[in-house]
């Protein structure tokens, strides 16, 4: 007679037999296909380019609205403010109260219009004529009266594009003209990147390489003020080709001109944005519009 454990045993292996399960040879590993390897993407071309700006030179001629609303403003000045003391400061008679004067009803009558008369206007036409006389002969002795220089410089009335006296009301940008691919194109101050090498310095460095050193420029910022992709990832073709990608950082000229290479940079000129957008690319100047001045 089986004792219990013994009887137990026997139940655990019968009870094992019946849960066991078949094994079933998985396929070897030789008959799955080959995982496609995916094409490595090559490394984008990096380059560096400077927006030279010279910034305006003269002030900016105002718009009717703006003079209009200056002349409002100096009306109210004029007829708010205290009498100006003049015999505080000038000798009663003395030329240089009449020259103070003088200068005085021009003011008012700029102010206030042509037909605007004071006390000073009722006084005799001989009186007046004398006054005067010896107000011009004041300011001859002293060198006052000098003929002032046009807003308009001489190399807008002959259209010199590379002279930096040119539109002195705008802001002007520097623009190369150069060859790629037997084809002449236009375009900022640019250049590679070396290796360990910052953004700002590779635009420094490419802006003297490219325009010559005789001078005076200052890279506004260490942070680029605009980023521009020529041909973009093409990752269907058979043999993608590289990113292109250019970071602009803003430069000023304070002094100098350039003087490129004549063979790597044919032609240069000093352009208005709207001048720029006749002369370079359309996809170029999708990419930069938005960093240059209206103005």
């Amino acid at each position: 007679m089986l004792s219990r454990s013994a009887c137990r045993r026997q139940h655990h292996a019968v009870l094992r037999r019946s849960l066991a399960t078949e094994v079933v040879s998985e396929p070897s590993s030789s008959s799955h296909p080959a995982p496609i390897r995916t094409k490595r993407p090559p490394r984008a071309v990096i380059t560096a380019a400077v927006i030279l700006n010279r910034s305006p030179i003269l002030t900016r001629t105002p718009s009717l609205f703006e003079r209009a609303y200056y002349s409002y403003q100096a009306r109210i000045r004029r007829a708010l403010h205290s009498p100006f003391p003049i015999d505080f400061y000038f000798k009663q008679g003395s030329l240089l109260e009449t020259k103070f004067t003088l200068e005085e009803k021009k003011r008012e009558r700029r102010a206030f219009g042509a037909k605007f008369k004071t006390e000073e206007d009722y006084i005799s036409q001989e009186k007046a004529a004398a006054d005067k006389a010896a107000v011009d002969q004041l300011a001859l002795q002293e060198g006052e009266g000098g003929k002032l220089m046009p807003r308009v410089h001489e190399a807008d009335l002959n259209r010199d594009y590379k002279s930096l006296d040119r539109k002195g009301r705008r802001n002007i940008y520097l623009l190369l003209q150069t060859k790629v691919d037997d084809k002449e194109i236009w375009r900022f101050p640019q250049g590679g990147v070396e290796k360990g090498e910052l953004l700002h310095q590779a635009a420094q460095r490419d802006l003297y390489a490219e325009c010559g050193d005789k001078m005076d420029t200052w890279i506004v910022s260490r942070n680029p003020v605009g980023v521009y992709k020529e041909s973009p990832l093409d990752m269907s073709l058979p043999e993608p080709k590289a990113e292109k990608i250019t970071f602009f950082f803003k430069g000023h000229i304070l002094a100098g001109q350039i003087h490129p290479n004549p063979t790597a940079i044919p032609d240069f000129a000093w352009l208005t944005k709207q001048e720029i957008e006749t002369r370079v690319d359309k996809d170029y100047w999708d990419g930069v519009k938005d960093i240059l001045s209206d103005y």
